[in-house]
């Protein structure tokens, strides 16, 4: 998955395999929460933190805030092994390319942050060959 081009921010639901056990009933992620994860990276910096990480009965789910400056560098495509993603596009647009073959697949260390705190186990590559390539902006949903 590659994000680029234009200034995105968007709220992230992601969900992993995990161990059964007794979910939350429900949790509540306020604004104010949102809010103060933005303040915490500067606005020219690429951002991808997470606020809550839930336990769902056998999956948990992760809400994080991603931002994707304009002025940043484009990233390398990454491949979540384990995870699927909801892209809430809260203000801004950009480009986002999904599916595909990545290009010189290297798996992200297993003490990376992305991995231990974010992500899950990775890959990343140099280019994706074959993706799906499609503009998004504010108001748009994307899972994957």
């Amino acid at each position: 998955m590659r994000k680029a081009a234009l200034m995105v921010l968007g709220v992230v639901f992601t969900i992993a395999a995990m161990a059964d056990t007794k979910p939350n009933a429900a949790t509540y992620v306020p604004a104010a929460d949102v809010d103060a994860t933005l303040k915490k990276a500067p606005p020219s910096a690429v951002s991808d933190q997470p606020i809550r990480m839930v336990d769902a009965g056998g999956y948990n789910v992760g809400v994080a805030v991603v931002s994707r400056p304009r002025t940043s560098k484009q990233g390398a495509p990454v491949f979540h092994e384990k995870v699927a993603e909801i892209y809430h596009v809260i203000a801004g647009s950009g480009t986002l390319v999904t599916g595909g073959t990545l290009e010189n697949p290297k798996p992200r260390p297993v003490d990376a942050t992305e991995v231990s705190q974010i992500n899950g186990p990775s890959v990343t590559g140099t280019a994706v060959h074959g993706g799906e390539t499609r503009q998004i902006k504010a108001g748009d949903v994307v899972i994957i």
